[in-house]
């Protein structure tokens, strides 16, 4: 340390008019000293002045510039380090030598850059204002084909300052879009594949990017789909698998990538991670199953993508998918559900389904969570019954198989979502079903119920379904005692809240 601070107090006084050679002996007792505690000698550094001392440094004639810049990389590994670097007027001079040929003063011109920006909106700031991330995407333009060790450590560091640089940042981000960034990056992905530090730059730099809805219409015109695709079949490491799903899930949200990422067998991955994890009860293998099948949900919201897996239902893919509803797995109960309701998206598909008796899986499936049941089954399964329920060739048959007594089974739920389904599925079985309509006016608990919700003032989707399924049930039924039945409840049911409003301001 009494030689870090003679290196301090050299550096200070006579870095103007010390020789290259002396220089360098105080620059390389500073890395030293980093390198061996990094925190203790970079507060010291910002307490002796010397960070102003090296934005003077960072020239590209002097032979010490790659030393400095590297050292201002170091010190700000530190948060506490950022700002002053900042302050200290680096961020110019470190951009100007972006312009440098010399590989090392860019590479550690990066690391600098990179470091400083990490999550420091004053670092980024002053990067956006210098102009540095321009230069640098036009660095990583044109060494994107260059495959030698040098390059490819260049672009890995160049790729982690603009991750750094726009990381939860949607206007650096849309700036990065606007510059074209995202053709490059998933051509360098292309090229660099079996690079896996340049790789999992990438995949970061995708995710930070793929969350802007404007970054998906690029990406769609990009071979993203594939590269990603094949990048995950070579995959064995969870966290790698991990680090792609990240970015396959928020590019997933866009139709046009849905359809791409079917067309280029994410599908079959899917299906067989499912099929490698669903008995296992590992942390990582639970949630690769968990992400695998949710993903796998995701692309059948696609409507071209669900008809391609759906193959006028006799695709392999809608048939593994079927075998998940009966699963003692919850998480496949839900995704089978709900993947279900997606392909009942249009006339021709459910008709299809009721007629090769999916009807009945999903009610074995809501009978196994009748009682204490999961919640977000029920309500996939009682999704699935309501679009299975609209054409109107289904409804007669579901009504016969007994599906409107399956949902009521689930009057006493206390879960607005499920009442919400439950009630839509009622509603859309009696549709232009009078003996139906007839028969679900009698049954005095649902009416009650249904004048209860009439009233959730909290729950507006129920207090709407309600309504709806009340007069829905009047009109198909034509019967008056039916209406005279449900005005009786809903005064009866008036009478007691007022009642009970009452009683509450006596006791008060």
């Amino acid at each position: 340390m009494d030689n870090l601070s003679d290196a301090l107090k050299k550096l200070k006084i006579t870095a103007t008019d010390s020789t290259a050679d002396s220089l360098e002996g105080c620059l390389d007792c500073l890395l030293q000293a980093l390198a061996q505690n990094n925190t203790e000698t970079s507060e010291k550094i910002q307490k002796s002045g010397v960070l102003q001392v090296f934005a003077s440094l960072l020239t590209p004639q002097s032979s010490c510039t790659a030393k400095v810049a590297n050292i201002i990389a170091e010190v700000a590994r530190n948060e506490f380090m950022r700002n002053p670097c900042v302050d200290a007027g680096l961020i110019p001079p470190l951009v100007q030598l972006l312009n440098c040929k010399d590989q090392e003063v860019l590479l550690q011109t990066g690391r600098a850059l990179g470091n400083i920006c990490y999550d420091s909106h004053e670092g980024r700031n002053a990067v956006d204002h210098a102009g540095g991330a321009h230069i640098v995407v036009d660095h990583i333009r044109s060494l994107c084909s260059k495959t030698d060790p040098a390059s490819e450590k260049l672009l890995t560091v160049f790729c982690g300052m603009l991750m750094n640089y726009s990381n939860e940042n949607d206007t650096l981000q849309s700036q990065l879009i606007n510059m074209g960034v995202i053709p490059t990056l998933v051509k360098l992905l292309g090229i660099h594949c079996q690079n896996a530090a340049l790789t999992e730059m990438c995949l970061v730099a995708f995710g930070n990017l793929a969350e802007l809805e404007s970054s998906k219409e690029q990406f769609a015109y990009t071979n993203i789909a594939e590269e990603l695709v094949k990048l995950f079949k070579k995959q064995i490491e969870h966290d790698k698998k991990e680090m792609i799903f990240e970015v396959l899930a928020p590019l997933a949200e866009n139709d046009v990538i849905k359809l791409q990422l079917v067309e280029a067998g994410l599908v079959e991955c899917l299906l067989e991670i499912v099929q490698k994890t669903v008995d296992s009860d590992k942390e990582d293998d639970i949630a690769e199953l968990k992400t695998a099948s949710d993903l796998m949900v995701l692309l059948l919201l696609g409507d071209e993508s669900m008809q391609k897996l759906f193959e006028g239902g006799k695709g392999s893919v809608f048939q593994r998918v079927l075998s998940w509803i009966p699963s003692n797995s919850h998480q496949l109960q839900l995704a089978g559900a709900l993947a279900i309701a997606n392909f009942a998206r249009n006339d021709g598909n459910c008709i299809h389904m009721v007629d090769n008796g999916i009807v009945q899986k999903l009610m074995d499936l809501l009978d196994r969570h009748v009682e204490d049941g999961n919640v977000t089954v029920q309500h996939a399964a009682l999704s699935a019954l309501r679009n299975l329920a609209i054409p109107v060739v289904n409804k007669a048959k579901m009504l016969s198989a007994g599906v409107a007594e399956a949902v009521l089974k689930f009057l006493r739920s206390e879960m607005p979502p499920v009442q919400f389904k439950l009630l839509g599925t009622l509603r859309m079985l009696i549709d232009a079903q009078a003996e139906a309509a007839e028969q679900l006016g009698r049954n005095v608990k649902l009416v009650e119920r249904l004048v209860e919700w009439c009233e959730a003032k909290d729950h507006a989707g129920v207090m709407g379904e309600s309504n709806r399924l009340l007069s829905a049930l009047i009109r198909h039924s034509k019967s008056k005692s039916l209406l005279k039945r449900i005005l009786k409840t809903l005064s009866l049911f008036r009478f007691s809240t007022d009642c009970s409003q009452t009683t509450g301001v006596l006791q008060k």
